[in-house]
C-alpha cells in the first residue's frame, strides 16, 4: 500500500472502493462509517479527523464555504462525464499513480480526463 489514506464520498460506489483497494490504496467509504447521508462539512471534518484525503464528485468542494481556508488533509474533486464507476476509475487511478508521492495537504485538486488543477486552500 502507498502512504496516502482516502475517504470516498457517498456518490462513489462500492466498485470504486474495491478497485482502489485492489490497486493497493487504503480506502474507506463514508457509508462504511455510518455517514452515507452526512453533509459536506461533516464529511470533510471526518476526513480531517481520520487523516484521510477526501475523494468526491461534489462540486460544492470548490466553494470556500464548504472547504474553508483551514488545515485539511486534502480534497480530490473528480470531474467525470457520466459518473459511472468505469469512467471514474479511468480518471482517478492514473491520477493517483502519477501523483503517488505528492502531498495533498491543504490542497483542492480538481481532476478531469484532460486536466489536473492544484489549488492551495489551507494556511
Amino acid at each position: 500500500m502507498n502512504g496516502h489514506r482516502f475517504l470516498l464520498d457517498q456518490m462513489l460506489d462500492t466498485d470504486v472502493g474495491n478497485a482502489l483497494h485492489s490497486d493497493g490504496y487504503d480506502v474507506l467509504r463514508v457509508s462504511e462509517i455510518g455517514m452515507a447521508r452526512s453533509d459536506d462539512e461533516n464529511i470533510l471534518s471526518k476526513a480531517i479527523a481520520l487523516g484521510r484525503i477526501l475523494i468526491t464528485l461534489d462540486e460544492d468542494f470548490g466553494d470556500w464555504a464548504v472547504l474553508p481556508l483551514q488545515n485539511h488533509t486534502g480534497v480530490i474533486r473528480l470531474k467525470v462525464n457520466q459518473a459511472i464507476s468505469d469512467n471514474i476509475l479511468a480518471v482517478l487511478i492514473p491520477f493517483l499513480r502519477q501523483f503517488l508521492d505528492k502531498s495533498f495537504a491543504n490542497t483542492l485538486v480538481i481532476v478531469s480526463n484532460t486536466r489536473v488543477r492544484w489549488i492551495q486552500t489551507g494556511i
